[in-house]
C-alpha cells in the first residue's frame, strides 16, 4: 500500500484496520529485514494499523516477539505502540461500552508511563 499514495490516504481517510504481520513479512521476504518495514511510516499517515502474529509456529514469533522484535528494529516510541494498542482496541468486535472502558484505561496507562517525559 505504501507505494500508492491516493491509497495511503483513503485508507488514513476512511480508518479502515489494517493487521501488520512484521516477522511474517519479514519471513516471506516482504522486507529484507524488519528495520525496513513501513509500520511507522503507516502510523506517520494516520492510519489504523494494529500489530500482529501470522501463524507463529511457522513465521516464528507470537504477539510479543512482533512487538519487541518490531520495535528494536525500527525504534518505534511510546506514543507509536499506544496507537497501535489504540488501533487494536478500536477495530475489535465488542460491546461499545467494553471498548471505552478499555479505551480509558489505556489512555490513563500510556499517561503513567509518560509522566515526565515532557
Amino acid at each position: 500500500s505504501m507505494e500508492d499514495e491516493a491509497l495511503i490516504e483513503r485508507l488514513a481517510a476512511e480508518q479502515m484496520t489494517m493487521t501488520v504481520c512484521p516477522l511474517s513479512n519479514e519471513k516471506l521476504k516482504v522486507y529484507p529485514d524488519l528495520r525496513d518495514h513501513s509500520l511507522k511510516q503507516l502510523l506517520d499517515a494516520g492510519c489504523a494499523v494494529t500489530l500482529h502474529s501470522d501463524d507463529p509456529a511457522y513465521f516464528g514469533g507470537y504477539m510479543n516477539d512482533n512487538f519487541v522484535q518490531t520495535f528494536e528494529a525500527t525504534g518505534l516510541t511510546a506514543q507509536q505502540a499506544y496507537l497501535l494498542a489504540r488501533n487494536s482496541l478500536e477495530a475489535s468486535f465488542v460491546p461499545e461500552a467494553q471498548r471505552q472502558k478499555w479505551l480509558h484505561a489505556l489512555k490513563l496507562c500510556f499517561e503513567r508511563f509518560t509522566e515526565g517525559d515532557h
